[in-house]
């Protein structure tokens, strides 16, 4: 079984395969084919490594580990844009696992951990972005206690544009 800890530096190109297999997995049929092809594990550890290297970043990056190094990865912090609720919200950015480790409750444990640390950060609740045909996150998260709250939010992507559902949940 997978345990979490602090990303850190060292785990910059693992969490960039993480989060590019991720996108291609997830997304693939949802997000432009064009869009997924482009991406690159060495253009993302190059963004993440820039990040990674910012002071003050209020931000939690996680990562579980398996027999094989990090399998997963969660970035959480403070809600991003008007808050959706009366006392503070966290708001998970990012979560994702190695594809063919999907289903094994990965996601749940870097999720629980998220959740635990954003409740110590004296967050209330938690919020997070879905895209709308991403069916298989919205049961994930759903089983985790999120509803959708009715908000909605569009991104382009290549030209297309997608929207993408909040869901929140109490701490």
């Amino acid at each position: 079984m997978a345990h979490v800890r602090e990303m850190e530096a060292a785990d910059i190109e693992a969490v960039a395969a993480i989060r590019v297999r991720g996108w291609q997995a997830a997304y693939a049929g949802i997000v432009p084919q064009t869009y997924l092809d482009a991406m690159s594990v060495e253009g993302d550890a190059a963004q993440r490594r820039q990040w990674f290297s910012q002071p003050g970043q209020e931000s939690r990056n996680l990562v579980a580990l398996g027999d094989r190094g990090p399998v997963g990865w969660i970035c959480c912090g403070p809600y991003r844009g008007e808050v959706p609720g009366p006392g503070p919200v966290g708001e998970v950015y990012a979560l994702y696992v190695l594809p063919d480790l999907i289903g094994q409750g990965i996601g749940r444990i870097l999720l629980d951990e998220a959740h635990a640390q954003m409740k110590d950060q004296g967050f209330e609740a938690s919020a997070l972005w879905v895209l709308r045909d991403n069916h298989r996150a919205q049961r994930f998260y759903e089983r985790a206690g999120y509803q959708a709250d009715g908000a909605a939010q569009d991104d382009v992507y290549d030209g297309i544009t997608l929207t993408e559902l909040r869901y929140q949940r109490m701490l």
